[in-house]
């Protein structure tokens, strides 16, 4: 009889330890990225750009473009270092982005 009581107990505090170790980890990332386009975008296309979290799998950079929809590139391609570097270069010290 004791054992069947002890094996629940076991049980509960280990779903308890899971539920708790889930819980303390946050939400996760608002946006990753797992679709890229390889194709080199004209750097009068792109407003901005923004970095996604450290949390997803892929690392990448979104860029803001004049349309509005939002593209997802590998921030390792030359194109992307270049127009980050042009983007960057373009920003105003003291201006804030809503990126």
């Amino acid at each position: 009889m004791a054992a069947p009581r002890l094996a629940l107990a076991v049980l509960v505090l280990v779903v308890a330890v899971i539920a708790l170790s889930e819980g303390m980890r946050g939400p996760g990332p608002k946006k990753c990225c797992f679709d890229f386009t390889e194709t080199a975008v004209p750097k009068h296309r792109v407003v901005g750009y923004s970095r996604t979290s450290q949390r997803c799998s892929n690392p990448a950079v979104v860029l803001k473009r004049v349309a509005g929809r939002p593209l997802c590139v590998r921030p390792s391609a030359t194109w992307v270092k270049d127009l980050i570097a042009h983007l960057d270069a373009k920003s105003v010290p003291g201006q804030t982005s809503n990126l």
